[in-house]
């Protein structure tokens, strides 16, 4: 393998890039792009949840109740309704996504000590919202039921405010949340982007470079130089691996500074990682590429091998842990799911090198894959 004739045809894939004034430009702004476009359109977090009221006995304690979920920062108030046929217009025209209805004499039965069934709607139309949504007023009912108690022991028994509550509550839970404390979905989610960016942007830029030279027909210079298909190979793909290096700086930069993502772990494995995923990227790029003949070919098949694997089995947005076993086969069979095990451990965890080998044991058994497939697929002499 000859250094020299690598170098040139790296040289001049690089100058074609650079030609191509919006192919550069792609190259270079389409992963920050995509982080910021994704990192704060892709919010999971479930707030400010509007919902309306309909309060048949308008006592004292009723609003107390209510009270609770309006000064609530997870649901946001829409008003009062008279009669629940409004109620299924607001819930069907998406103007609300709650309601609640407390029943007639709601005061006069809970302070004879009978309890009380209040109802609540849900719209049920997003699962994971709603069940999100029914744990919010499940302990904001819980909250005041137990206040109800406690006061009712207060009077009844004599007893002081804190050993009420202790009766009330004899088990009490204290929740404490690793790694991301402050519960932020920003914290968990932009440090993935970073791989999702990655994942899409390499091998495209990769497959539309390689494919370029088929439609413009400089590809058959190649057949006649002395170049030979592991210096071809290598020599493309230099400049999409210089162009996807210097974007995970770009991404780590714009994780950490404008998102506000705590780093916590090795500089040193994180980047090392990211070397070996666009070694695995500019790979799943460069097959495409040596399998097509047009850019729109490439353009959409890479769309479709890139993006769909990577959004349903990397852990982007559902644990691998929590999908089926046929799809975390499936996820174990994608490089994406390894590198955002890295990412997220990075980020968040604090994790190093002997606590994530496995996964860079992976993604270097990927990209040396890649490669022997890309070059079992070239060939010098061109196809009929």
């Amino acid at each position: 393998m000859n250094v020299r004739r690598i170098a040139a045809v790296a040289t001049k894939e690089w100058k074609e890039t650079v030609r191509d004034r919006l192919f550069l430009l792609m190259a270079f702004l389409l992963p920050p792009i995509w982080m910021v476009v994704f990192g704060y359109g892709l919010v999971l977090d479930v707030e400010h949840v509007p919902f309306a009221v309909l309060d048949r006995d308008q006592s004292s304690l009723s609003r107390d109740y209510l009270y609770r979920f309006i000064e609530s920062r997870y649901f946001d108030y829409r008003g009062s309704v008279s009669d629940e046929r409004e109620i299924d217009r607001l819930l069907g025209d998406t103007a609300i996504r709650m309601a609640i209805i407390v029943p007639d004499r709601f005061e006069e039965q809970l302070v004879a000590g009978r309890p009380v069934t209040v109802q609540t709607l849900l719209d049920g139309t997003f699962p994971l919202y709603a069940d999100t949504t029914k744990g919010y007023v499940i302990a904001v009912n819980n909250s005041f039921t137990q206040e109800l108690l406690s006061d009712f022991l207060t009077r009844t028994r004599g007893l002081v405010p804190e050993e009420a509550r202790r009766l009330v509550e004899p088990v009490s839970l204290q929740t404490r949340y690793l790694y991301n404390e402050e519960v932020r979905n920003t914290w968990s989610m932009v440090p993935a982007l970073i791989m999702f960016s990655l994942m899409v942007a390499s091998p495209l830029l990769t497959a539309l470079g390689v494919v370029r030279e088929k439609e413009t027909g400089s590809i058959y210079n190649i057949y006649s130089a002395t170049v030979s298909k592991v210096e071809f190979l290598v020599g493309k793909l230099v400049p999409y691996f210089v162009i996807s290096t210097i974007n995970v700086v770009v991404l780590w930069m714009i994780a950490v500074w404008l998102f506000g993502v705590p780093f916590k772990g090795s500089f040193a494995v994180f980047f090392s990682a990211s070397l070996l995923f666009v070694l695995c990227t500019t790979g799943i790029g460069l097959i495409i590429s040596l399998l097509v003949k047009t850019q729109m070919a490439a353009l959409i098949i890479t769309i479709i091998i890139a993006m769909v694997p990577t959004i349903l089995f990397s852990g982007l947005l559902v644990p691998v842990s929590s999908l089926s076993p046929g799809a975390q086969i499936q996820a174990h069979l994608f490089p994406a799911m390894y590198y955002t095990d890295v990412v997220r451990g990075s980020f968040l965890k604090g994790l190093d090198l002997k606590d994530m080998w496995t996964d860079l044991l992976a993604l270097a058994g990927f990209a040396v894959a890649f490669r022997v497939i890309a070059y079992s697929l070239f060939t010098k002499r061109p196809k009929a």
